[in-house]
């Protein structure tokens, strides 16, 4: 009845709205965007919470998998990025670089339960195509089994250049050598005049798109992102995810889309305030509205901390990621509430179940391995 309530008192256009998204209806860019400027953190998460649980039940999905960042040197400049050292500043103290030797060993080292693994880190000139290509190579040769989620758009954008291969030709290799699926990371956000300012050196939207559609046709799945809370305004927001649906629909190849808060801590551009944890779920939940052809969302815990991941659920997100290790460090270095973000199949599981969900393992793809509908774990 209170949901009801909320819906009746909501101005006409947002009812309208409304009444597209009961009836399994697309919104349109201007839809998308009245629903930013007026829509309230109540209405949103009816809306969005209908959304989810006709696309995915109850469930609220996790997989268990390891972060792997070779490196934190990077050729780019990326104005927002608190992670990346310049390569000149590779003698600082907050600088590393892995080597195969010490990237192998950290996947043998986790338990035998992971079944992803998700590797990337900054672009660095000596890791190149066939750097990764033979590391993909040797991961799989003692965990066939293992899912390689490897290299952002950003990262192969490089590789093929620099390899003097295409995208298509880039992305080949890699497959051939054990890459199963992209992670959605670069993206940021499309718009060209905002690119500039925050990301000018790296590769443009359109290439973006690009390299996620190679990869859909040729058969690897990816994920999309997008960079909020910054210099961006609302109609930058709905242009992105509007990219992203119309690319979805050529090639249903995303499996979710990750919104990633923009963090402040040390980086150039530090004097921008962070939006609040409400800002953050009104914007799960348009996304979920508005992204009505991507299977999932997914809040990305170590960047936005457990207890908001945990309200998410009640807001379009279904997906919280992995149990993690404590090496990602891309968002504990921007101020993320996580410094140390690890958490345990039964910390993950205890999350999910106080809100209400049923906690659900899956693989990389969104197989369900498991449900924990009883209280053990």
């Amino acid at each position: 009845m209170k949901e009801l309530s909320l819906l009746e008192k909501a101005p006409r256009p947002l009812r309208s709205i409304a009444e597209k998204v009961f009836d399994g209806n697309r919104i349109s860019e201007e839809e998308g965007l009245l629903l930013y400027k007026e829509g309230e953190l109540g209405f949103l998460g009816i809306l969005a919470n209908h959304v989810r649980e006709k696309k995915n039940g109850n469930y609220a999905y996790f997989n268990r998998n390891v972060h792997i960042e070779p490196t934190n040197l990077c050729v780019f400049d990326c104005k927002f990025c608190s992670y990346s050292r310049m390569l000149k500043q590779k003698t600082d103290s907050d600088a590393w670089e892995m080597t195969d030797v010490q990237m192998l060993e950290a996947v043998k080292n986790h338990n035998q339960n992971i079944t992803e693994v998700h590797i990337v880190g900054g672009v660095h000139p000596k890791m190149d195509l066939y750097y990764f290509a033979a590391l993909l190579k040797q991961i799989k040769s003692f965990r066939p089994d293992l899912h390689i989620k490897a290299f952002t758009a950003v990262e192969i954008d490089y590789m093929s250049r620099k390899a003097k291969v295409s995208y298509v030709a880039g992305l080949k290799i890699l497959k051939d050598h054990g890459l199963d699926s992209i992670p959605g990371g670069g993206a940021e956000i499309f718009d060209s005049e905002i690119r500039k300012k925050i990301c000018e050196d790296k590769c443009t939207a359109e290439e973006w798109l690009s390299i996620h559609q190679s990869a859909h046709e040729i058969g690897i799945q990816s994920n999309a992102t997008i960079l909020y809370g910054h210099i961006e305004s609302f109609e930058h927001r709905i242009d992105h995810m509007e990219k992203l649906r119309k690319l979805q629909d050529q090639t249903g190849g995303f499996n979710c889309f990750i919104p990633l808060k923009f963090r402040n801590s040390n980086n150039q551009m530090s004097a921008i305030a962070e939006v609040s944890t409400i800002e953050d779920l009104r914007n799960y939940a348009i996304s979920r509205i508005y992204l009505d052809n991507f299977p999932h969302l997914k809040a990305y815990w170590p960047m936005i901390g457990k207890n908001t991941a945990q309200l998410s659920l009640q807001f379009g997100v279904d997906d919280l990621d992995g149990t993690i290790n404590d090496s990602t460090k891309i968002y504990s270095m921007a101020g993320a509430e996580d410094q140390n973000p690890s958490l345990s199949t039964e910390q993950l599981v205890d999350l999910i179940k106080q809100a209400g969900r049923t906690p659900a393992e899956r693989d990389t793809l969104y197989n369900i391995i498991r449900t924990y509908e009883r209280e053990e774990v």
